[in-house]
């Protein structure tokens, strides 16, 4: 097998039919999902893409900028043609779809995490795009903070009640992203002082791995009603397996390969704080970094 193929049999399936305009704008063909997602029927699949369109109109947001409804031509055999209804999606029409799709197909569980997570990225790239490299770390790590306070209230309604459950229940999390690792794994690791805060000393790719793991933990714990915490445990394990899995079949680093960064959180808090004493200017973290420390370790 060439190394082209290779590289192409680990993509996701949904990156695989991923498809890219003449001005390099990214959608899906609704007839191709249907396919990917097991469905038989044209007719089936446009059940789910209606309940799509009016969560899309539920979210305040125009149907048309996500559902480009068209027909076009396919061969049907002798060289003749026939038209057929199709829809161009958008990264975001593709979620709504898969949330609203067939929960028994094994396929659709991987859907959600696949368009969860690209959505999720491309809203923080975009929110990032206009900011410098020290404000786009502190505020992922500022969207981490934020996070894992939903988080651990998902969590305590799940079960996970006492500190020491919710230290375990953060181990399974981080177990399954660090292919087995432990917060204290890590922290070694990086070699810390025992009063150091292993999410202080992440790059940005690093924070925005665990960034995606608490959301979509999180999300899976509320969606479900997960009841108990040996069940949010298992959860939260298996979300972190997905982000995992997900970084490699992109190509990614794994998270416990990034390096060390050289300026801890708040060394760069510092900084920031000496910027913002030159003149009025948008702060990129927020000043109560001692609420509910406990979420964040």
């Amino acid at each position: 097998m060439s190394e082209e193929s290779s590289e192409s049999s680990q993509l996701s399936p949904f990156e695989t039919i991923r498809k890219v305009k003449e001005d390099d704008s990214e959608y899906w063909s609704a007839r191709d999902l249907a396919r990917v997602l097991g469905y038989t029927t044209w007719r089936r699949f446009t059940n789910a893409i209606e309940k799509a369109e009016i969560a899309c109109i539920n979210s305040e947001q125009s149907t048309s900028d996500h559902f480009d409804h068209h027909v076009k031509k396919v061969k049907i055999g002798s060289g003749a043609q026939r038209e057929i209804e199709d829809i161009n999606l958008s990264r975001y029409a593709c979620y709504l779809i898969i949330q609203n799709a067939d929960p028994n197909k094994e396929i659709v569980a991987l859907g959600q995490t696949y368009f969860a997570v690209q959505t999720r990225r491309q809203e923080v790239a975009d929110e990032l795009a206009q900011l410098t490299e020290n404000q786009q770390l502190l505020f992922v790590r500022d969207q981490l903070t934020n996070q894992n306070k939903y988080l651990a209230s998902a969590a305590r309604q799940a079960g996970v009640i006492k500190a020491i459950d919710f230290a375990i229940f953060q181990d399974h999390g981080y177990m399954g992203l660090y292919n087995g690792e432990k917060a204290r794994d890590i922290h070694a690791r990086k070699d810390l002082k025992s009063n150091q805060d292993i999410l202080d000393y992440m790059n940005r790719q690093e924070l925005a791995a665990n960034l995606f793991r608490a959301s979509l933990t999180e999300e899976k714990l509320v969606k479900e009603q997960t009841p108990g915490k040996n069940e949010a445990n298992q959860v939260h394990y298996e979300m972190g397996q997905k982000v995992r899995g997900f970084i490699q079949e992109v190509g990614g680093k794994m998270p416990e390969i990034h390096p060390k960064p050289k300026e801890s959180i708040q060394e760069l808090h510092q900084k920031e704080r000496k910027r913002l004493k030159k003149g009025p200017q948008l702060e990129m973290f927020s000043e109560d970094k001692e609420d509910n420390k406990e979420v964040e370790k």
